[in-house]
């Protein structure tokens, strides 16, 4: 194989541009990769510049952690053909585990896309995924779970590419007397239950005012024509707001395991035996 042949083969393996970009860009930098390299770079910025104006729904959420955080983190891609493709797939592994070794305590999404990962910043490899995809990649979202007591972290991938990466993840922060395997299983076991129901907050407290504000004020006006009295009203409206939260919060959600209890009821059943409370969970749903 010639020199020009055997560079072209590289070329195209780093880069992963077509068989003549990469002959054209070697041909015009004195057949030397690291130049033909930036030449490519720039003909590649140019190209996603372009792409980056379009819409991009589809993508995965992937879950990256250690014994002291967890960061979670959505992609979004055009299609969801490019987001089951394993180049995808290893660029989301790339920036994930990348983002657990920020000490990411305090990193927000646009601090931690200016960080130069192997001398180049992140937001330059989304550029440059975006060249080799063909497609649109957005860097939507990162969410950190500190963990400096070191409680159970749980979590849960849905809809899944692979082990870490899906369609919707959840991750649960519980504290537990004793991290047994029982205690894993229930955390996994309300991971799941969160993917499946999606409750809007942990507890009734925790439920935006305004929404409360706007489910009651729908109900009312279902059952005002009823022309019950004042007082039995009132009995309906409660009625129809507990089931609102039955619905909503997380701790009043009838189990999926276990429909004839709520969430609260199974671990206080668990908790005689094996203390376990829920400190927090986050929630992704890819296309929210």
């Amino acid at each position: 194989m010639s020199e020009l042949m055997n560079n072209i083969k590289n070329l195209r393996e780093i880069t992963g541009a077509g068989f003549l970009d990469c002959k054209k860009a070697l041909e015009e930098n004195s057949n030397e990769i690291e130049s033909s390299i930036d030449f490519l770079r720039k003909k590649g910025l140019a190209k996603a510049n372009k792409k980056s104006s379009r819409e991009a729904k589809e993508g995965a959420i992937g879950i990256y952690s250690n014994d002291k955080y967890s960061t979670i983190i959505q992609i979004n891609t055009e299609t969801d053909f490019a987001a089951k493709n394993d180049v995808f797939l290893n660029f989301m592994d790339l920036i994930g585990n990348f983002s657990l070794q920020q000490n990411p305590i305090d990193l927000s999404l646009e601090t931690f896309k200016e960080i130069l990962l192997d001398e180049v910043s992140v937001n330059d490899h989304f550029k440059n995924i975006i060249a080799k995809i063909g497609e649109n990649i957005v860097f939507s979202k990162l969410v950190v779970v500190n963990n400096p007591d070191k409680n159970l972290l749980s979590s849960y991938i849905h809809n899944a590419y692979r082990k870490n990466i899906g369609k919707i993840a959840v991750v649960l922060k519980s504290k537990v007397e004793i991290d047994n395997d029982e205690a894993k299983v229930l955390g996994k076991n309300l991971c799941m239950h969160i993917a499946a129901s999606k409750p809007l907050a942990m507890n009734i407290d925790n439920l935006d005012i305004d929404l409360v504000k706007k489910e009651k004020e729908v109900q009312l006006d279902l059952i005002k024509s009823s022309g019950k009295p004042q007082n039995i009203l009132d009995k309906i409206l409660e009625g129809k707001m507990k089931k609102f939260y039955s619905e909503t919060t997380f701790l009043h959600q009838q189990y999926i395991l276990d429909p004839d209890k709520s969430i609260e009821e199974i671990i206080s059943e668990f908790s005689k035996n094996n203390k376990f409370n829920v400190e927090m969970y986050n929630l992704l749903v890819l296309g929210n």
